[in-house]
């Protein structure tokens, strides 16, 4: 069970607390209905005795206070604010709302981090195959029964005579490309709080605008266990460290906010000053930049990719057609390039599972085979696909470890690892003095992406306007529409300062979600369509 099932869980819970006593505490229709009839009596009664009662009542209910009003309160909340008024504390309403919240999250939060029992994830999935079909099943109870059900569920994609089962396993050695030095497990909250505090403490000396900050960090330990029908077997242990910074700034009335993360396959060691000192300093220059930022002059023209996080359309217009299922249903726009020139010759593509330490990297992939570092373009030249098993096999080829999964409860599927584009010959510099009127795209945010035909919208959170081949005015929130296969095409210079994007990348396909890393040097594209506004 996750923390956003068990935070729902728990928020669902309270509120059918605050409906029950709602409803215990309330007036029944039958009792309200009494009441008013008896208060029209008592207007209306000429009667010595009802008249008497009357008065009677209203001076108990002067000096009696209803249940929810206090002081000549009108309702709950009015009482509640009343009630803090008296604490001498100087709380508003809202502000004990917040507290109240919090120091539920608090709780959860601090069950999840002293134990995380409830919070592990364990269970066996099963993959039958039969030419071009899958068949899929998966248990989280851990008995030979449960697994054999699963394992029966899956088959019955199946017909004919069964394969003959292995008469003995041979546990494959696997490299070690994240080795940890502090085991998540233990680490404890006292090692994790001071982190928070120094992160918020950094972003707001970073800058007296900074009005809001949100820090946190996120660990994971997975362990995947791979056993085939050929009688292999793998095992890994899969760390995750990821820490975040998000700031909203105020100048003159104006609001903007931004964030900085990083991630990687490391332990606690993960969080050195180096990093915490990074993102906080990065959120905050990232955040107060939009202050000085306009959108960017609408039209068609050069556009450059600055070096790392530039690698996500890389990664989401290009990549994702070069998954061996889309090609092998016909659905990408690469399906018939195999050998074919498809980029510049400065131009070569890789998606890489052996870099160490990065968010993407495994060392066995979830159908047990080595994640190895696959060229997909050779100097402009479409040389291969990413393949799963299943892939490979209709292909005629090898694996080349992209089977992955997000957990045991979905089906290994051809995915990226980390992708990224080589360095070139040319000085960024130079790339830059090359333009005479452009964009300088530094970072992304929200993209939307056709797989199969590669076009694309992606919008620029941070960026600048090229002017006589210098960088000029900031600018922000401008889109860029074009087409992946397109723009690797008009991609004319390569830099040769490539560097990874380190933050916590995550891509979706076919509902699954897995970690993924990414990077590029920085590159020209002739021209891309600017979204932007015309003066």
């Amino acid at each position: 069970m996750s923390i956003i099932q068990l935070l729902l869980i728990a928020g669902g819970l309270m509120g059918l607390m605050i409906l029950g006593y709602m409803l215990l505490n309330g007036s029944s229709p039958a009792k309200e209905g009494q009441r008013r009839l008896e208060a029209v009596r008592y207007r209306h009664s000429e009667n010595t005795k009802d008249k008497v009662e009357s008065q009677l009542k209203k001076a108990i209910a002067a000096r009696k206070p209803k249940q929810f009003s206090r002081a000549g309160a009108s309702s709950r909340l009015e009482a509640l604010q009343l009630r803090l008024e008296r604490t001498g504390m100087g709380w508003t309403l809202s502000q004990y709302l917040y507290a109240s919240l919090g120091l539920g999250l608090l709780v959860t939060a601090l069950l999840y981090f002293k134990s995380g029992a409830a919070l592990m994830s364990l269970g066996v999935g099963v993959r039958v195959i039969k030419g071009d079909q899958t068949g899929y099943a998966y248990t989280e109870e851990l008995t030979r029964q449960a697994v054999c059900d699963a394992a029966g569920t899956a088959a019955l994609v199946a017909s004919g005579p069964s394969r003959e089962a292995p008469t003995a396993f041979e546990v494959r050695p696997t490299p070690d490309r994240y080795a940890v030095k502090l085991p998540w497990a233990d680490v404890g909250i006292e090692r994790k709080m001071p982190i928070l505090s120094r992160l918020n403490a950094l972003a707001f000396a970073g800058d007296p605008r900074i009005q809001k900050v949100q820090v946190g960090f996120a660990d994971g330990d997975g362990a995947v266990l791979v056993v085939d029908s050929d009688g292999r077997m793998s095992f890994d242990r899969q760390p995750m460290a990821r820490i975040h910074v998000s700031c909203t700034a105020e100048d003159g009335g104006r609001r903007e906010s931004n964030g900085m993360n990083l991630a990687g396959r490391e332990g606690f060691e993960f969080f050195d000053d180096a990093r915490i000192e990074k993102v906080a300093r990065e959120a905050v220059a990232r955040t107060t930049f939009l202050f000085e930022a306009t959108p960017a002059p609408a039209g068609a023209m050069p556009v450059v990719l600055a070096a790392g996080s530039s690698g996500i359309l890389l990664h989401e217009a290009i990549g994702h057609g070069m998954e061996a299922d889309f090609n092998r249903k016909g659905i990408s726009v690469y399906a018939d390039k195999l050998g074919k020139v498809i980029a510049p010759s400065d131009i070569t593509i890789v998606d890489d599972g052996t870099q160490p330490s990065q968010r993407g990297s495994i060392n066995v992939d979830d159908e047990g085979n080595l994640g190895e570092r696959t060229v997909l373009v050779e100097q402009g030249v479409l040389r291969t696909y990413m393949h799963d098993r299943i892939s490979a096999q209709h292909y005629k080829v090898a694996p080349t470890g992209n089977g992955r999964r997000e957990s045991f409860r979905s089906p290994p599927l051809p995915r990226m690892r980390n992708t990224y584009m080589l360095p070139g010959p040319h000085d960024p510099q130079a790339i830059i003095a090359s333009v005479k009127r452009g964009v300088y795209a530094e970072t992304f945010t929200n993209g939307q992406v056709m797989i199969g035909a590669g076009d694309f919208t992606f919008y620029i959170k941070t960026g600048y306007l090229i002017e006589d081949g210098k960088l000029t005015r900031p600018i922000k929130d401008t889109n860029i529409i074009g087409n992946g296969p397109q723009v690797l095409e008009k991609t004319d210079m390569v830099g040769n300062d490539f560097r990874f994007d380190d933050g916590g990348w995550t891509c979706g396909k076919d509902g699954q979600s897995v970690p993924v890393s990414l990077g590029m040097p920085t590159v020209r594209v002739s021209e891309i369509t600017v979204g932007g506004v015309n003066p």
